[in-house]
Formats: structure tokens, sequence, C-alpha cells
């Protein structure tokens, strides 16, 4: 099966905002903060910025990556095609266009604690969840491009 991941276009953002939501909607632990339009309207303004590569199979955006920068601001994938890999196809592209990446996930999101480690992220900070909407403890993970070509040497 082949994918495509290319750079999202302003029609891409009614995907990514529907993945958003279908993850909102299906993880039990994550607030229901956002109605399917707000979180379609934040995807537009991500793509807008020029932030959000997307990965498309047979012509449909199955996930996404967003990035300002060296921070990595989203990474989703549609329910129906996680596990096949395309997470980390995203994430390979954002190393080669980056030095260093930076981002945040939940302490309660551990299937993303794994994979980010699985990438060679490191934990770098913890906070307790007053410094993001859902109230949630969130980890800070980095990943630097020196690091990995230490333990290559190593």
């Amino acid at each position: 099966m082949s994918f495509l991941v290319r750079p999202a276009r302003s029609l891409d953002a009614s995907a990514t905002g529907a993945i958003l939501y279908q993850y909102q909607q299906q993880t039990d632990w994550l607030p229901k903060l956002y109605s399917e339009a707000e979180l379609i309207s934040y995807s537009g303004a991500m793509v807008d910025s020029g932030w959000v590569t997307v990965i498309e199979q047979q012509g449909r955006v199955t996930g996404f990556l967003a990035r300002d920068g060296a921070e990595i601001r989203a990474l989703y994938i549609a329910a129906k095609v996680r596990r096949k890999r395309l997470g980390r196809l995203l994430m390979a592209r954002a190393k080669r266009e980056a030095r260093q990446l930076k981002l945040n996930t939940f302490v309660a999101n551990e299937p993303a604690q794994r994979f980010y480690l699985q990438q060679g992220f490191r934990e770098i900070a913890r906070g307790d969840g007053s410094g993001n909407e859902e109230g949630l403890p969130e980890i800070t993970y980095q990943w630097r491009v020196e690091d990995e070509r230490q333990e290559a040497a190593a």
C-alpha cells in the first residue's frame, strides 16, 4: 500500500480537523472541549500557517503532523489506519527538516509516549496541567540530531 506525504493544502483542513475530533471523541481520558467545527477551524489555522504535513492514501488524508519550527504541535493518525507506520513516516520527514524537535504529550497518553521514545525523543520536563487547556499533566520531549548521531556512533 502506498502513501503520499505532502504539505497540506487549504482543503485538507476539513480532513485534519475531523481526525482531531475523532481522536477527542474516542479518547476516554481527554476532556471534550471542542466541537468538530472548532477543530476544523483550528486545523485550518495551522494549515494556513504552513505548519502541516499530511499523509494521504488513495487520495484521502489519513494523518498529519503540524510543526511550528522545532515545535511539533500535533501528530494524529486516523483510527482506522493506526499502527501502520504512518506516524513514523511523518516523523521521519520532520526529522529530515529540523536539527531538533520538541513536543508535549499528556501523561495519560501512554501509546504516544512509547512512540516518541522509540523515535529517539528524550523526556526533558513534566508539567502539572496548569499550562494547558485540558488541565492534564504533561511531558515535554526533545529530539536532537546530535543525540541520534552519538547513539549511532556508540
